[in-house]
C-alpha cells in the first residue's frame, strides 16, 4: 500500500469517494469550500493507494492561519476493501500528534458499525482515548437567560487571558484540558488555547472576563463562532469560585453578547463527564441535540 499526499489532480477521484454516505462530515461541498478557504489543504489530505487504485482517504482539518492539521474530519475506504482498520490507521499515522478524530452522531447511533470501525481505526493508530462531548443548542426561539447581578464582565489583554486560563486548568472536568496540561504544562496549554480561540472566527473583542462585587477574578466568558455559525467558545471558573453557580452567569452573558450580536442559535459541546457544565446548559435553556465522539 502507497500513502501519499493529495495533488492537485486528485481532487474528481476525491470528490467522488465523498459522494457516499456515510458518518464523515466531510461532503464535497463542504472539501471544496474549505480548501478554499485554507481549513483543508492539500499536504493535509491523505490518500492510501493500491497500486494505482485509491483504497483509502483521510482528510484532516485545521485552522486556516494554522501551521498543522488538528482534527480528522472523514475515513473512506473503498468497496473492495474488505478490513479498512489497517489501512486508516496507517493514513492516521501520517499525521503526527497531537490531534484529535471527532465522529458527530445521535446519541441513538453511538454503537453504529461505522462508528465503531473507525474508533477501532483510531484506537491502532495510537488515538485511544474516547470522549463523549454532548453537543448543545440555544434559539432565539427560547428566552434570554438571566444576566449576572453579581458578576461584572471586561475585556482583558492575551497574557491576563493566559493568566486565567492557567489558573482554570488546577482541577479541570476538561478532558482537553488535563490532557493538554499533561502533555506540555499549564502555562504552555493556557498559551495554546488562547492561540487557538483566536483562530476562530468570532471577534476576540467578544472575550470578557469576569470579576465578583469585591473585585476578585471569578472566570472566563468567550462567545466566539466557527464555521457553522455562532458557538460557546470557553466557560471556565476559578478553582477558588467554584461550587457557587458562576457557570450560569458566565454562560448567560455568553449567550447575550451574541445574541444582541444577531445571533439566532447558538450552539455549545462539553464532556458527558463534566456534570456541572452539563446541568448549566439545561438550566439556562439549552436543548441537547447531538453527540460528539472524541478519539485522542
Amino acid at each position: 500500500m502507497l500513502y501519499r499526499t493529495m495533488v492537485e489532480t486528485d481532487l474528481d477521484e476525491i470528490l467522488t469517494c465523498l459522494t457516499e454516505p456515510s458518518v464523515n462530515t466531510t461532503t464535497p461541498e463542504r472539501f471544496v469550500a474549505y480548501l478554499r478557504d485554507g481549513g483543508y489543504r492539500r499536504e493535509w489530505t491523505w490518500l492510501a493507494f493500491d497500486g494505482d487504485t485509491p483504497a483509502g482517504l483521510a482528510v484532516w482539518w485545521g485552522f486556516p492561519d494554522g501551521e498543522r492539521p488538528l482534527a480528522l474530519d472523514c475515513l473512506w475506504a473503498a468497496p473492495a476493501v474488505t478490513d479498512p482498520v489497517p489501512m486508516w490507521a496507517a493514513l492516521i499515522r501520517q499525521v503526527p500528534p497531537p490531534v484529535e478524530y471527532h465522529l458527530f452522531t445521535l446519541p441513538a447511533h453511538r454503537d453504529d458499525p461505522e462508528i465503531a470501525v473507525r474508533l477501532a481505526a483510531a484506537a491502532e493508530a495510537g488515538l485511544t482515548t474516547v470522549t463523549e462531548r454532548f453537543r448543545y443548542e440555544w434559539t432565539s426561539a427560547r428566552p434570554r437567560p438571566r444576566r449576572s447581578a453579581r458578576l461584572t464582565f471586561a475585556p482583558a489583554s492575551d497574557e491576563a487571558f493566559v493568566d486565567a486560563f492557567e489558573q482554570i486548568s488546577a482541577g479541570s472536568l476538561d478532558v482537553a484540558t488535563r490532557a493538554g496540561v499533561a502533555r506540555i504544562g499549564a502555562r504552555a496549554q493556557a498559551v495554546e488555547d488562547v492561540e487557538d480561540y483566536k483562530s476562530m472566527r468570532g471577534p476576540r473583542d467578544w472575550w470578557r472576563l469576569a470579576y465578583d462585587r469585591a473585585g476578585a477574578l471569578v472566570g472566563c466568558a468567550l462567545p466566539s463562532a466557527n464555521d457553522g455559525g455562532p458557538v460557546v467558545g470557553y466557560v471556565g471558573v476559578l478553582p477558588s469560585h467554584r461550587g457557587h453557580g458562576y457557570a450560569d452567569d458566565l454562560l448567560a452573558e455568553i449567550t447575550w453578547i451574541l445574541a444582541v450580536t444577531g445571533a439566532t442559535t447558538i450552539r455549545a459541546d462539553t464532556d458527558s463527564t463534566n456534570a456541572p457544565m452539563v446541568a448549566s446548559f439545561e438550566r439556562l435553556g439549552y436543548e441537547r441535540f447531538a453527540l460528539r465522539v472524541v478519539a485522542s
